[in-house]
């Protein structure tokens, strides 16, 4: 094969059938895809890894793609070229999106302009990852969804991950009385690193009352729930009045009583940034961009790996003893 021939080819990865981390498989001869209209061609630095990913590739999560198809939605990047009617983007832009049509775990990927954004001289490719779903997904829990205000109290329930540390930063920068818990004591040091006032450690068996003696019985107005089919019954116990749960993570079913939500006439509501409005995504979108420039929106970035361990990555994301920050691929 002559050079000129093997030059759109790409890396990517490739899911031919649901099911384990071991039916990612990496193909290097994928043709590099085209931007049509209105949609971008980046040049990958870094991939997000998201848990919903890991739900999608099983084949038990609500929305299945047709296969085989390439994971990923939260690339940073070049802009590698522009499909007709792109105004806001040229090459060589640094960039980083909420989505791509063709899959971010591979070296490129087209995506609609509309869900790429200017990546700030502010943030490396790296972070630039790690914007997209973590912090689109607790601005949406606190805000569109949990109509958390600035005064009141919000408890991040494993605040050391990519959603969690975003919520804790949004929280702390938005006037919010911010609690976290996480499961390991660099987690937690993270965690209070990022915003949070005090953090607890969810794997102590006493924790639920050091929180409630933390609020002085009152309770918190908003829990950001990364996993309720663990917690959320507690969860119930430790809301103020009218206060709410926004469910972000659930892994399997869980028991509640339903009358621990008549007594506070709390409520609990589910969260997906799949279902966001054109408008609720630029609403996100705008305040989350002037929090990358006033400096607070700072996102940590946790373990790397390359593309080949891919794999390893989806494992890892599951089950690894405790998060700490954005789990990223890199290209």
């Amino acid at each position: 094969m002559t050079m000129a021939a093997t030059r759109n080819l790409m890396r990517a990865v490739r899911v031919f059938e649901f099911g384990g981390p071991e039916v990612l498989k990496i193909q290097s001869d994928v043709v590099i895809p085209v931007p049509k209209e209105n949609q971008v061609l980046i040049k990958v630095h870094a991939c997000g890894v998201n848990p919903v990913e890991t739900y999608i590739r099983s084949g038990t999560y609500a929305r299945k793609p047709p296969l085989p198809y390439t994971p990923g939605s939260d690339v940073a990047g070049v802009i590698e070229g522009v499909g007709e009617h792109v105004t806001a983007f040229k090459k060589g832009d640094r960039v980083f999106t909420i989505g791509t049509i063709s899959g971010g775990y591979a070296d490129y990927a087209v995506a609609a302009a509309n869900e790429v954004f200017p990546l700030s001289d502010k943030l490396d490719f790296k972070q630039g990852a790690a914007v997209a779903i973590p912090y689109f997904t607790a601005y949406r829990a606190l805000f569109q969804k949990g109509h958390a205000k600035a005064g009141e109290s919000v408890l991040v329930h494993g605040a050391s991950g990519g959603v969690g540390l975003a919520a804790c930063q949004i929280a702390r920068a938005c006037g919010l009385k911010v609690l976290g818990t996480a499961g390991t004591e660099e987690g937690m040091n993270i965690v209070l690193k990022n915003g949070a006032h005090q953090v607890f450690n969810h794997r102590e068996a006493n924790y639920i009352d050091k929180i409630k003696e933390y609020t002085r019985m009152k309770g918190v107005d908003v829990i950001i729930e990364m996993l309720s089919n663990v917690n959320l019954a507690a969860d119930l116990q430790l809301l103020s009045r009218a206060g709410r749960v926004m469910v972000v993570g659930c892994r399997g079913p869980i028991e509640i009583n339903p009358r621990d939500t008549m007594t506070k006439e709390s409520s609990i509501i589910g969260v997906s940034l799949f279902l966001a409005t054109e408008e609720e995504m630029h609403e996100c979108a705008v305040a989350l961009l002037d929090g990358i420039e006033a400096g607070w929106l700072n996102p940590v970035v946790g373990p790397e790996y390359p593309l080949e361990q891919v794999a390893k990555a989806h494992e890892d994301i599951i089950h690894s003893s405790g998060a700490r920050g954005k789990m990223v691929l890199l290209l």
